[in-house]
């Protein structure tokens, strides 16, 4: 099974990258952050604050849709990093997945980005 996409060729797709870019990890999340394909990315953001890189930068410019399970992967990653002394930005959100954000509140707990390039600039 191929770890890194989940779902069908057409929807519940999720595709993670992620690399070391200076005092920064950089994870990107492309295709749909859900109960289905969560664990996607809570894995590499566990592993990041395991291994003691905690400033994390979600880079969302490609994420088409999340749902409650994502957002809740999303807070349990800052919850972690804050409690190592980071933290988790937020960086390129598309409208749609903004909205989500913004209708729970979350986008009042994170630090969120216009672009990838601002997050890691901060």
């Amino acid at each position: 099974m191929d770890r890194q996409t989940v779902g069908s060729t057409n929807r519940g797709r999720l595709q993670v990258g992620v690399r070391a870019e200076g005092r920064s990890e950089v994870v990107t999340a492309a295709g749909e952050l859900d109960h289905h394909t969560a664990e996607l990315l809570r894995e590499p953001l566990d592993d990041a604050v395991g291994r003691g890189r905690v400033r994390l930068v979600i880079d969302c410019s490609q994420l088409e849709f999340c749902d409650s399970t994502g957002l809740n992967v999303l807070l349990g990653a800052r919850l972690k990093a804050e409690a190592a002394g980071g933290g988790v930005h937020l960086a390129g959100m598309l409208p749609v997945v903004a909205r989500v954000f913004e209708i729970t509140g979350a986008d009042a707990v994170f630090t969120v980005h216009d672009s990838l390039a601002d997050a890691l600039a901060d």
